[in-house]
């Protein structure tokens, strides 16, 4: 008999993360992955955009298969932080792509005056 059962909602520890997922340390019995799928609602591209190793975030048992103590664990539903990205935005300037476009006709005639002279 196990201490937790499927549908408890607790507290995890990050302790890996890969492509498809993070592991995620309960106690020191009972460990788990979260699939990428079941990070959050949101589309998870990076992992480490949502939680990185060391936060400690609430999990919801999905499975607990009775061979070992590997769980199966989502964080959808249980963290609201997770519905934010920890990706910083960039922020936009008050020039934006002004001097870009200040300076793409200079560019634009400096190359056909090259392509003229190699005709």
């Amino acid at each position: 008999m196990t201490k937790y059962k499927e549908g408890d909602v607790v507290k995890a520890r990050i302790t890996a993360i890969e492509k498809y997922g993070a592991f995620a340390a309960i106690d020191d019995e009972y460990s788990g992955l979260i699939h990428i799928s079941e990070i959050t609602e949101k589309f998870v591209r990076d992992i480490t955009d949502f939680v990185e190793i060391g936060d400690i975030i609430n999990v919801k048992i999905l499975l607990i298969p009775h061979e070992h103590n590997q769980l199966r664990l989502s964080a959808k539903g249980v963290n609201e932080e997770l519905h934010k990205s920890k990706r910083k935005k960039i922020k936009e300037t008050v020039f934006g792509f002004y001097l870009l476009k200040t300076a793409l006709p200079n560019w634009i005639e400096e190359k056909m005056e090259e392509i003229n002279k190699k005709s």
